[in-house]
């Protein structure tokens, strides 16, 4: 399966790497013909540093107090709240980054988080964000808990839009000229006996000997 891998570079910082696997992908959601690895940028810190340094040129004048991190983007989180910490109207502001509870797709958060997200601005990082599905649940969250939603930041997007909310994607779907979602009923490749590849989630994917 990783023999079909290739690399999918930023346009505008090619430190940014984020490899795709073509082939038959069951996510939570859907089925993908393409499996996005993100290993890369969360795990090291060239990669998570030149991410955050693309996502802070686009929100360095959008007030941020704090930064949601999803699907283990909070080494890209941290980098980001630098950033935007020396630059822009966030100059010295001493940023938040936190992680909270996702259960039964709902953001969740303790008591002692509250602080960090009421009467906040709080930008949104996420590693993958195809649909918009995950994403604009965990903006209601966001809203729930008093806080305002800033913007959305994902280091791989579709072709969706938010509501007041502004979406910055690294890559873009439109970067996989042949990249495909699929309701599990409705999948193709399952329809005509193509076997699934991997099983995949924010951790990483498990293949289906």
């Amino acid at each position: 399966m990783e023999k079909r891998a290739f690399d999918l570079r930023a346009k505008r910082n090619s430190t940014v790497v984020i490899r795709a696997i073509p082939g038959h992908f069951a996510t939570r959601h859907s089925h993908v013909n393409c499996c996005i690895d993100m290993t890369k940028v969360k795990s090291q810190m060239f990669t998570a540093k030149a991410a955050a340094r693309l996502f802070a040129e686009s929100f360095a004048n959008v007030p941020v107090e704090t930064i949601i991190t999803l699907e283990r983007t909070k080494m890209v989180g941290a980098f980001l709240a630098n950033e935007l910490s020396h630059a822009g109207i966030n100059i010295n502001l001493d940023i938040a980054v936190i992680s909270p509870e996702i259960t039964d797709e709902k953001l969740i958060l303790r008591d002692n988080m509250l602080p960090y997200v009421k009467g906040r601005h709080v930008l949104l990082l996420s590693a993958t964000s195809t649909t918009g599905l995950t994403a604009k649940s965990a903006l209601d969250g966001i809203r729930y808990y008093g806080g305002e939603p800033v913007g959305l930041a994902t280091v791989f997007g579709g072709n969706f839009e938010i509501p007041d909310v502004p979406v910055v994607k690294i890559v873009s779907t439109e970067d996989l000229n042949d990249y495909r979602s699929y309701s599990p009923a409705e999948c193709p490749l399952c329809k005509k006996g193509v076997k699934i590849d991997a099983l995949v989630n924010s951790y990483g994917y498990s293949k289906i000997v």
